[in-house]
């Protein structure tokens, strides 16, 4: 069957199972919205305000459903607008494939109006990149986009398609998608060299990443720990693949980690890695990092190895096959002064906050309260993520979404966007800062469009918080740049776009306005207003060892 580019592209959206779009059009790929409009009863397209909150939307529905995310963009600024949301997705290997479309073949590399070489800006931050010249080509293209976006360790994909072939003509013959499995391959000699020290070890540390989520491995997660016997610790990526709620959880490591798992890392002698990439962030001081530990890794890339930390053994393969071997080929271990001594720091190192005012982890404990820890949390980045982490108890898998190695200010709004167009069932909680939220507060007006609820909350402290807490710790209280004392109003603003505004500023008011923006069943913002300069603790100074970890009473002490 003859059909044109743009046809044939429809056609494969579908055939991978693809009901939802985000996107932004223009001249370029006129001929691909054109033919959308068609199916429109197929594949619902959502018209976001700007090409970087579609980047956003579709890494947000990805991470929420587990499912391929798809946005597309025209030429030149179109494209280059979806950079930042591609390289988010990159660096949390999430699977999002991005559709540009670009002036014709004839006119590639001739300075051409809103002609940008996408595929040249963005090869080093996605998987795979293409631009098809040839229609003939097209369809099996965009199938291997899909399957190279989950195979393995997922990332983005970008196909860019020059004008005219959208338009030419090809034989395009339906194909059903063969399922992407991960591959049962995983060295013997590896597996036995981890089983060994498993066994040996007195104090084990298991460490959860982000890989651990991506690999649908929470079940023999959470059977190897039991088999383990030891304390769970996670990365901000990692958070939900092992509950949050489980007595063995001792929360998050690293710069804002929990002292409990600061200290009993630093402690350990054998730190069982699974699905992480030792982040600065999570490390500190590298070359101090579990230094009486051996370290076992676990992950599906092994380039990952010896990266960033050198490691004792490394297990490579998908996490969900290799624990599920483990599980099976492990005695029952036994730990109990280990796990006591743990749970000891636990009670003696809880996470704190003022009791009276509110604060940011205040909100962040309402969210979880009045949800009863089931919805899904976006964040931004900086303070709010950093709370939003240590507070709300994630006791499930993809709940918490947000940017965590590139750290992009701007991407929770989109991506609560994305987030409740694929799980509409599910309460979605935008938390920002009023900084974040400036950068991309006019996706409100998308979620108003379509009608998705989401509820934007917005902690407001009048300045860039997190820069600001560097500031005040480590730049002698010079406040460069970071003041945001201005009359902005995210209430009348909330409202002329058409959502509800409501503005908290004690926690009364915030349990008040929090109540109703559940019952509201439309997009709600509330600007929570708290002092300028609450901290996140503890914390970890850079260049520091983790388990060098201090928080306001320390400072206080002068220590």
């Amino acid at each position: 069957m003859q059909l044109t580019g743009s046809e044939i592209l429809i056609e494969c959206l579908k055939e991978q199972g693809v009901d939802t779009v985000f996107g932004y059009p223009g001249g370029a790929i006129l001929n691909v919205y054109d033919e959308l409009y068609k199916h429109s009863d197929e594949i619902k397209h959502i018209l976001t305000s700007h090409e970087q909150g579609a980047a956003h939307a579709a890494d947000g529905y990805a991470r929420a459903t587990g499912k391929v995310g798809v946005c597309f963009a025209t030429s030149g600024p179109g494209a280059t607008n979806l950079v930042t949301g591609i390289a988010t997705a990159y660096m949390d290997s999430i699977p999002i494939v991005a559709v540009t479309c670009n002036v014709g073949v004839s006119l590639l590399g001739k300075d051409s109006f809103q002609e940008i070489d996408i595929a040249g800006i963005t090869m080093p931050i996605t998987k795979h990149n293409y631009i098809v010249k040839d229609v003939n080509v097209l369809a099996d293209t965009i199938r291997k986009a899909f399957v190279i976006a989950k195979k393995g360790r997922p990332g983005p994909v970008l196909i860019d398609i020059p004008k005219d072939v959208t338009a030419n003509k090809a034989e395009y013959q339906k194909e059903t998608p063969k399922p992407v499995v991960p591959s049962q391959d995983v060295s013997e000699a590896e597996l036995e060299a981890a089983v060994s020290l498993i066994t040996e070890a007195k104090k084990p540390y298991v460490f959860v990443g982000g890989g651990a989520i991506l690999s649908g491995a929470s079940e023999e997660l959470g059977v190897f720990v039991r088999k383990v016997d030891a304390p769970v610790t996670d990365s901000l990526m990692g958070k939900g693949a092992f509950p949050g709620t489980d007595p063995l959880y001792t929360g998050m490591l690293g710069m804002h980690g929990t002292k409990t798992s600061n200290y009993g890392v630093s402690e350990c002698d054998l730190l069982i890695v699974i699905g992480a990439r030792f982040s600065d962030r999570v490390t500190g001081n590298a070359k101090k990092f579990a230094s009486h530990a051996k370290i076992l890794q676990i992950d599906v890339d092994p380039a990952e190895m010896d990266k960033n930390v050198l490691i004792t053994q490394g297990v490579t393969g998908d996490i969900k096959v290799v624990l599920g071997i483990l599980n099976e080929r492990l005695k029952q271990q036994e730990h109990k002064e280990w796990i006591g001594k743990i749970m000891e720091y636990k009670e003696r190192y809880p996470l704190s906050y003022h009791p009276d005012i509110l604060t940011g982890p205040y909100v962040v404990e309402e969210i979880y309260r009045q949800t009863k820890g089931d919805a899904i949390v976006v964040t931004e980045v900086g303070q709010h993520q950093m709370w939003a982490a240590q507070f709300y108890r994630y006791a499930r898998p993809r709940t918490l979404l947000t940017s965590g190695g590139l750290g992009t200010m701007g991407y929770g709004l989109g991506a609560a966007l994305g987030a409740k167009t694929g799980m509409p069932d599910k309460t979605v909680v935008n938390i920002a800062g009023d900084g974040c939220f400036r950068m991309n507060m006019n996706e409100i007006a998308t979620a108003v469009r379509y009608n998705i609820p989401v509820i934007q909350v917005v902690i407001n402290n009048h300045v860039l918080g997190m820069v600001r807490q560097w500031q005040n710790l480590f730049y002698g209280q010079r406040y460069s740049a970071t003041i945001l004392n201005d009359a902005v109003d995210f209430v009348k603003l909330a409202e002329a776009m058409g959502a509800e505004g409501i503005r908290a500023a004690t926690q009364e008011e915030f349990r008040e306005a929090f109540a109703r923006a559940l019952t509201l069943g439309k997009p709600v913002v509330i600007d929570c207003q708290i002092d300028c300069d609450d901290k996140v603790w503890p914390m970890v100074a850079p260049g520091k060892a983790i388990d060098e970890v201090f928080d306001e009473k320390d400072l206080e002490k002068g220590k």
